[in-house]
């Protein structure tokens, strides 16, 4: 049992770590809620000069305040990868970035943004670091990585950090369906290498 718990912690402390310490965060503890809506707004506004002012900042509401909702919703009260122990060992059902992911993008998606993009993207998929997953904003057209990450896992219960993806100080980010496509011929090419059994 000890060694199951050993083995748990180490996932979760990998789970969607980064190799890089952040070097600045995008929120402050004492800034107010208004602020923050205003400068995530801000961040979505100068994503393009077609993108609708209204439509930003709907998104940065959402951004900020349903992760937060969604905190006490599935019972986060950790630092982010204390609380994947909990989840990867059964002691809380979500939180786990994947999870933020997804209902950040199915919240966004809702909307039905004209002048917004909603992308995914990945970081650490290729490497021994467990992957992590994120939900990146553009203006409509725009190539997701000229977007803005919108991450409410990585600060923790729900708190929202944001800044554009080639500024990224913790992640290397890709494309999900790059990702896939690496993933998917990774794995055929694996399926075709020959077995041991194969030189007896």
């Amino acid at each position: 049992m000890k060694s199951l718990i050993a083995a748990g912690l180490v996932f979760a402390l990998g789970a969607c770590a980064g190799d890089r310490p952040p070097r600045a965060m995008h929120i402050a503890a004492e800034e107010t809620p208004e602020a923050r809506l205003s400068e995530v707004t801000a961040a979505l506004r100068a994503l393009g000069p077609g993108v609708d002012p209204a439509e930003a900042a709907r998104a940065a509401d959402i951004a900020l305040r349903d992760p937060l909702h969604w905190a006490r919703e599935w019972d986060v009260t950790d630092p982010p990868l204390i609380h994947n122990f909990k989840v990867v060992n059964g002691f809380r059902d979500k939180g786990v970035c994947q999870d933020w992911a997804d209902a950040l993008e199915i919240a966004l998606h809702a909307q039905r943004f004209r002048t917004l993009d909603l992308h995914r993207a990945i970081a650490n998929g290729r490497t021994l670091s467990l992957e992590h997953a994120t939900v990146v904003v553009t203006a409509s057209g725009q190539d997701w990585s000229q977007g803005l990450v919108l991450d409410p896992w990585r600060l923790g219960q729900g708190r929202l950090w944001w800044g554009r993806v080639d500024a990224d100080p913790r992640y290397d980010w890709e494309s999900r369906e790059s990702y896939r496509a690496w993933r998917d011929a990774w794995q055929a090419r694996s399926r075709q290498a020959p077995r041991p059994d194969a030189f007896r």
